[in-house]
């Protein structure tokens, strides 16, 4: 691995631990492939908060949309094997549809402009009031008209995967998950995954999802043990996040290894449609989402189960996978990908650590919150970890001694070209004068605000 590749890693995991604490999440789980291979696992909180258990890297999630880059996948290796088309209408192998919703081509349901209904008539299987579709209460609702014309914008659709299901469940003659497990996820090497909640092995550790703390005042748990039936194609699967980004890595199309040629791999990426919204700019092209982020080109997709949020990033020219899942409805997985990526760049910039900087490191305190010393080559970073991009108007520290240094860098209102220096005391360094603010270790900072800060000093005063 390269240094600055092993010094990113090595702080995303300190970050991450961070950001959960500090939001309260009650579980999260990282991986990152390198070329194919994970070099990062970490797990960070509960995987069930009524019961305490603790989260780990082998606990399997509701990884939801990212099923839809399984069933394309699965479409596009049978059109690799010259048993379909993707300009083939719909219809051909799925009858009693509405003729306009017969008349979809693959392509356009691969990529969400079919113009059909999201969710239906009814959504509420994605708040547990009822079940998932059936496939006759799918077909049911396929026979009403498209929604918009198709080709005329993205818009997303569930009916139009588990559509896709059907159609390779007509193609093969054989049922979607017996197909998808053998065909696609057997092949990529994945141990740890599921098509579907049904299908998941008996004793297989399963996070459990969670509410957020409103209206009820606390987190309540979220069982996520639902059948998909048939939005299975779009919804079902469930993986670690290991899994995950070892099956996103190898669609990149320089990947080394993969049940999919580079040109199928490319069709998947290209940007086709961009996805109209204001949050980010995003491109979608064959069940992945691409965009930049942190200068980086990347692709991959997100999901949202009840109690889940999750979200995988492939950044091609690093030969990177990113996946990060969590288990609250209120998940802060998107922007933990991206804040991965602003790491993994500042490591890309400004190189691993030196021997003049490496030990300058820690997570250091004052009354107003925590900053983090991140030595890199040349210079001594003052990230702040409460950041989801710990970098931005980051100072930086010139190393002129042992312990002492100058911020040769910093925003307008820092304290640029100000000194810094370290105290020792006898266990090491006991203390940082970044400028005129000190800087402690949270043990010490702590005690000293209990001790100003009495619990019932309010209400005294009062």
């Amino acid at each position: 691995m390269e240094p600055r590749l092993g010094a990113a890693i090595g702080y995303i995991k300190d970050w991450l631990a961070f950001q959960v604490e500090l939001s309260g999440q009650p579980g999260c789980i990282v991986a990152i492939a390198h070329r194919g291979e994970i070099v990062l696992e970490a797990a960070y909180g509960h995987a069930n908060l009524d019961s305490g258990e603790k989260l780990t890297p082998r606990h399997r999630f509701r990884i939801a949309s990212h099923t839809k880059a399984f069933t394309a996948a699965g479409i596009l290796r049978l059109r690799e094997q010259k048993r379909l088309k993707l300009d083939d209408a719909v219809g051909h192998y799925v009858e009693n549809l509405h003729p306009d919703v017969a008349a979809a081509t693959l392509s356009q349901l691969l990529s969400h402009t079919a113009g059909l209904t999201r969710d239906g008539k009814d959504s509420s299987q994605f708040t547990d009031g009822r079940s998932y579709l059936t496939k006759d209460e799918l077909l049911a609702e396929l026979k009403l008209s498209p929604v918009i014309d198709a080709n005329s914008r993205f818009k997303y659709s569930n009916h139009g995967y588990g559509l896709l299901g059907l159609v390779i469940e007509a193609i093969t003659g054989e049922a979607y998950p017996a197909w998808l497990q053998r065909e696609i996820m057997a092949p990529a090497g994945l141990r740890e995954s599921a098509p579907d909640m049904t299908l998941l092995a008996k004793n297989a550790p399963f996070a459990r999802g969670h509410s957020r703390l409103v209206p009820v005042g606390r987190r309540v748990v979220i069982p996520g043990d639902n059948p998909t039936y048939a939005i299975m194609a779009a919804a079902g699967i469930v993986a670690t996040a290991a899994d995950t980004a070892r099956f996103f890595a190898q669609l990149a199309p320089n990947a080394k290894k993969s049940l999919l040629s580079v040109a199928s791999r490319r069709e998947m990426i290209r940007r086709q449609w961009r996805v109209p919204q204001d949050i980010e700019e995003a491109y979608y092209g064959l069940a992945l989402m691409s965009g930049t982020t942190a200068g980086f080109d990347w692709f991959g997709h997100g999901g949202g189960f009840q109690g889940y949020i999750s979200r995988t990033s492939v950044i091609p020219a690093r030969e990177i996978a990113i996946t990060v899942l969590t288990n609250a409805i209120d998940g802060w997985a998107p922007a933990w990908v991206n804040g991965v990526k602003f790491i993994l760049q500042a490591f890309a910039t400004h190189g691993a650590p030196s021997r003049k900087t490496r030990d300058w490191t820690g997570r250091w305190w004052t009354l107003w919150g925590t900053f983090d010393l991140v030595p890199v080559s040349a210079q001594v970073m003052v990230a702040n970890p409460g950041f989801v991009n710990p970098f931005i108007d980051a100072p930086r520290i010139e190393v002129t001694g042992r312990d002492t240094g100058r911020i040769a860098q910093a925003a307008g209102y820092a304290s640029h070209g100000e000194p810094v220096r370290r105290i020792r005391a006898k266990s090491g360094v006991s203390e940082i004068w970044l400028a005129g603010a000190r800087l402690r270790p949270e043990r010490v900072v702590r005690a000293e605000m209990e001790r100003k800060y009495p619990k019932g000093r309010r209400r005294k005063d009062a």
